[in-house]
């Protein structure tokens, strides 16, 4: 074979290895795309988190676009990144993040609509690029959700609750009560209709239902108002006539000793694996007591309000909240305690529930219908149950000796729960007891009140149509005492006729 044909006969083979090559590099797969945001657009700012790795090369190429009806709106381009921020999270990976200002996509119109990020990448030494398109769905909101109040007559006390019924729309708006920078999420009121009679119409979709609180120490001038914000971030605030009312919380200076600390502090310690502390002298006695009543209350105060998540969308209860029978009160909502060791003031803390105590070891039953969402030991408060009465709504029960239930379990209103103790930060047998409003506790004494709850939570349902009037607890009716009459004067004795003076003799 000649010299020319043997070149040729290579050169048709490089050739077609050039071009299967060529081929096969064709095939290779694009970056790795992964979209976090936006899931949709609203009215304001567009968010962008866009992850894209290179699989070992070079990226070439990345753009996001949004598309709608055959129209395309540029939200991205690599060529031209912006104010667009570049994380390198691998040798070969970036994270993008960028907020497009409101109005940036001009011309976008309510409905839906398609993201796409293309992104491509070298191949075979950068003669090919392989491309990736990942898409993702998008609805597109540019009207803020619209929210009214429905009920009427809140009034609210400084340390307590109230409740407000109103209508939001769209139906997925997540929305609820804003007290100054504390949010109170509201329930579709569905939740308090309970069963409903045969025949009757269903709850209006829009409705909702909201539990709050004007907190012991918030401002009694403190900003109340409806807020809603849809699934694109369009947000929306409605104002709602209310009273807020003034209270006086009691102070008392509290002695403390060492035999008090040598009691509380080891157990507590002992079921706290991350407090770790040393309690061999007195001196380490009142440090650790200082970390229990400071830190560890503090930590036990946000797992209770991490308990407020697990709620139930139902209203589980119906009626007053039952106190514990026969039992004296040893200390009120939001006493201002001044804890004195040695005739020293050592520290000062606010207690936040009702000291209730009866008989050593005295039954300890549910306030009211609902679900224990914690059953154990809880720091400062011992033995501990928290039951979820739904809505947001939850009670505390602390100091426990025992407890009889189980996370999980349903127990009805006066059912046993567990015994009075000592348990925790206790000085003595007695029962801690608190409602408690998306975790945060409120005075318990309006939930005992049926006038309160006649009031202030069913009057507003059956006004709203969503409870029967038939459902609603009924306030008892006070009959005033019966006015004593006035004893009967007695009838005065005619005056004797007056003797005639005898006539003079002339």
């Amino acid at each position: 074979m000649s010299f020319k044909a043997v070149a040729a006969a290579a050169l048709a083979l490089l050739l077609a290895g050039a071009i299967v090559l060529y081929y096969y590099a064709g095939q290779e797969p694009g970056p790795l795309v992964k979209i976090e945001k936006p899931a949709a657009i609203g009215g304001g700012p567009v968010p962008l988190d866009v992850t894209v790795d290179s699989v070992g090369t070079t990226l070439r190429r990345l753009e996001v676009s949004v598309e709608q009806q055959g129209r395309v709106f540029t939200l991205f381009s690599l060529d031209a990144p912006g104010e667009a921020r570049f994380v390198q999270e691998t040798a070969h990976r970036i994270r993008v993040t960028q907020e497009s200002p409101a109005g940036a996509l001009t011309g976008l119109r309510d409905g839906s609509a398609r993201l796409v990020v293309t992104a491509s990448r070298d191949v075979l030494y950068g003669i090919r690029r392989a491309e990736a398109v990942e898409t993702r769905e998008l609805a597109v909101r540019l009207t803020p959700p619209k929210l009214a109040i429905v009920s009427m007559h809140h009034y609210v006390n400084l340390g307590g609750a109230e409740m407000v019924v109103y209508r939001v729309t769209p139906a997925d708006a997540a929305s609820g009560v804003q007290v100054g920078n504390r949010y109170y999420p509201g329930y579709p009121a569905a939740g308090a209709a309970g069963s409903l009679a045969p025949g009757a119409p269903p709850v209006d979709p829009a409705l909702r239902v909201a539990f709050f609180a004007l907190l012991h120490d918030d401002d009694i001038s403190t900003r109340v108002r409806l807020v809603a914000r849809d699934p694109a971030g369009n947000a929306a605030s409605a104002e709602f006539a209310y009273r807020a009312f003034p209270a006086e919380f009691a102070r008392r200076r509290l002695p403390v000793t060492d035999a008090f600390f040598k009691r509380v502090v080891p157990p507590i310690l002992e079921a706290t694996p991350a407090l770790t502390l040393p309690v061999g002298t007195p001196e380490e006695r009142l440090e650790a007591f200082l970390r229990i009543n400071g830190d560890l209350r503090r930590a036990n105060q946000a797992q209770i309000e991490d308990l407020a998540r697990v709620t139930s969308p139902e209203m589980l209860w119906r009626g007053t909240f039952a106190r514990m029978g026969r039992a004296k009160s040893e200390a009120l909502f939001a006493d201002h305690r001044t804890y004195v060791f040695e005739g020293r003031d050592i520290d000062q803390q606010v207690h936040l529930g009702a000291d209730l105590a009866s008989t050593r070891g005295a039954a300890i039953t549910a306030s009211n219908t609902g679900h224990v969402v914690f059953a154990g030991f809880l720091g400062i408060y011992g033995n501990c149950v928290v039951l979820d009465h739904g809505m947001g709504v939850q009670s505390l029960y602390a100091h426990l000796s025992s407890v009889t239930v189980e996370a999980g379990d349903r127990i009805n209103r006066r059912e046993t729960i567990g015994r009075s103790g000592d348990t925790g930060l206790a000085g003595g047998d007695h029962l801690h007891f608190t409602m408690l409003v998306a975790g945060r506790p409120v005075n318990p004494i309006e939930w005992w009140d049926p006038h309160w709850i006649a009031d202030r939570v069913d009057r507003k349902l059956v006004e709203a149509g969503i409870m029967s009037a038939s459902a609603a607890t009924k306030a008892p009716v006070v009959t005033p005492p019966a006015k004593k009459k006035a004893p009967a004067r007695a009838k005065a004795k005619p005056a004797a006729p007056k003797k005639k003076a005898p006539a003079k003799k002339r």
